[in-house]
């Protein structure tokens, strides 16, 4: 084997340069980005030969060159956050985006946020506006709140809560309220960002009202309790509640805040799911701020909600952590979307994504499963394909011991092992993401949605179609 014949018979740049089909590659993508996949095409290629004992399999390499490039070039020219399908089960999946969007809402977002809009102009007056006025009126009138804002997420909510409300002095927490909200992100960190002192109270397990009244000194600017969405403690344990806590605060002339995490405006219990606190009922119970995020249980975009006494919200508008913490035009028209929906609960549930993966029958779910399997074996994919019941979750940090009954798609690959179609599913043009156990690949369907199992079928179908492609991309 002459690996210096190899060598030589690579074509120049100069060469390649003429190629017409480099040549439209430089008019598709321009000619740096050509020109860099170029120079990486041929390292690799060097580098590929040096190693090769394989004459055969060198030629074909260098014979491959050109595409090699146009997959580098395309590349390189591919947004890296993609669309996936989600066959999880997670309704609330943090790592894939958690709430997904409307197709019906973003169609009225395009027109909304691909030109101009009166994100901070009222039409009325003619003058600046407030970019929470798009959504405020609606939270008041579906939470019984006197005012509302809104920052870009449930973190920096809490943090500007307290900046505004308690800078400089005590605010006091149950011990077993200190959360962590995910990514080693703490409530007491947060709360010592915000300039308030952290005072704890009661046990990991047990918190009594006594607690709390003995902890209140000239210092206290404010009772914080933070709802425990994303984890339960149970057995031998004791808390304190909002209504426990409303006279104590109104005899010393502080205020609560509450914290709900994940958030929800409709009792979800009605439709078998474990009744989690409505923000509804801490207004009524006399919160006087509250606060959740608007990507969880409410179905929205990633946001920090704030509600509550007018006074309150607006010392939060005028802290200079606002501008820093404040949501774009995406997020604020977003927001009212899904607010609007809100308005009639038989249209949210039907109109909300997470909703309406979160209450459909398992009845609604099999059946879908059913026409899911039976499009995939109509294609002819090379794999045992089922039907298996199982277990969806809620996730996002969102009641975290419920369990909902779904029905999955299994597959089974004939050809390749399990763990190399499910690596080879997250490399599609729109990546699948399923779940693995017992050497089968799991689709759970409540989080399929129907428009997508053809797509789905015939992608998975292609995988066989394109599997020299696949192996090429790998050396």
């Amino acid at each position: 084997m002459n690996k210096n014949l190899l060598y030589r018979s690579i074509p120049k740049v100069d060469i390649l340069l003429e190629e017409e089909a480099v040549q439209e590659m430089i008019e598709h993508y321009g000619r740096d980005s050509v020109m860099e996949a170029i120079r990486e095409e041929l390292g690799h290629l060097r580098a590929f030969i040096g190693t090769c004992e394989d004459e055969e399999k060198a030629k074909q390499q260098i014979a491959l060159l050109v595409s090699r490039i146009e997959l580098r070039a395309a590349k390189m020219h591919t947004p890296n956050m993609k669309m996936v399908i989600n066959g999880t089960g997670t309704i609330l999946h943090t790592n894939l985006g958690r709430a997904p969007i409307s197709q019906e809402h973003m169609k009225r977002l395009m027109g909304l946020v691909s030109g101009y809009s009166n994100l901070e102009y009222n039409l009325e007056a003619g003058k600046r506006g407030e970019r929470y006025s798009h959504f405020e009126e609606l939270l008041c009138k579906i939470t019984g709140a006197e005012a509302a804002m809104a920052v870009n997420n449930n973190a920096a909510a809490v943090m500007l809560i307290l900046s505004s409300m308690a800078k400089g002095g005590e605010v006091i927490v149950s011990r077993g309220e200190l959360v962590e909200i995910g990514g080693k992100f703490r409530i007491p960190d947060v709360m010592e960002q915000s300039g308030a002192s952290l005072v704890e109270v009661g046990t990991t397990n047990k918190t009594h009202y006594a607690d709390y009244e003995e902890a209140i000194t000239e210092e206290t600017k404010a009772l914080l309790k933070v709802h425990t969405s994303n984890y339960r403690i149970v057995g031998f344990t004791d808390t304190v509640t909002i209504d426990d806590l409303v006279p104590l605060a109104k005899e010393h002339e502080i205020p609560i805040i509450e914290d709900l995490g994940s958030g929800v405006l409709i009792d979800l219990s009605k439709y078998g799911i474990t009744y989690e606190p409505t923000v509804q009922n801490s207004i009524e119970k006399g919160a006087d701020v509250v606060c959740f995020s608007g990507d969880k249980l409410l179905g929205g975009p990633q946001a920090g909600i704030i509600i509550g006494k007018k006074k309150y919200i607006d010392q939060m508008k005028k802290n200079q952590l606002t501008r820093a913490l404040r949501i774009d035009k995406f997020t604020a028209a977003a927001l009212e979307l899904v607010l609007m929906e809100y308005l009639s609960e038989e249209k949210a549930i039907e109109n909300i994504p997470v909703l309406r993966m979160i209450t459909e029958p398992f009845e609604e779910v099999e059946k879908r499963a059913r026409s899911f399997r039976r499009i995939l074996k109509n294609a002819g994919i090379a794999a045992e394909i089922g039907l298996e019941e199982c277990e969806s979750q809620i996730g996002g940090g969102s009641l975290p011991l419920e369990r909902i009954r779904s029905m999955a798609v299994t597959l089974k690959p004939e050809k390749i092992s399990v763990a190399e179609l499910e690596e080879r599913m997250r490399h599609l043009p729109v990546p699948m993401i399923p779940r693995t156990a017992n050497d089968t690949i799991y689709l759970d369907v409540r989080t399929v949605e129907s428009r997508w199992f053809r797509m789905a079928a015939d992608m998975l179908k292609e995988l066989e179609v394109c599997e020299e492609t696949c192996l090429i991309q790998q050396i």
